[in-house]
């Protein structure tokens, strides 16, 4: 496994690192790696989503929050009225001259 050095790190920050390990009883390494793996490492595969909150609301609850985003489900036709073309035009890069 490769190894990885820490430069530029202020002491008030490696204070609260060591205070972290000390409280989780890991070294200082084993709070680094376990942080990096969470934060970078297979992110791919995680999927958060709010699957913790289906079915926590009262029938009064949701009915207030339907009513509530129900004005975003409309279509503003004001919006949808066409633009002059010249709104659109989006200029051509200029090529380079030709070399000779």
């Amino acid at each position: 496994m490769p190894n990885l050095s820490l430069r530029g790190l202020d002491p008030a920050t490696l204070a609260r690192i060591r205070s972290v390990a000390r409280r989780r009883r890991v070294s200082v390494n084993r709070l680094i790696v376990d942080t990096l793996r969470e934060q970078y490492a297979a992110r791919a595969s995680e999927f958060h989503d709010l699957d913790a909150l289906a079915g926590t609301w009262s029938k009064a609850e949701a009915e207030e929050f339907d009513a509530a985003v129900a004005p975003f489900g409309e279509i503003d036709p004001a919006l949808w009225v066409a633009e002059p073309k010249a709104a659109y035009r989006v200029k051509p890069k200029r090529k380079p001259p030709k070399r000779r």
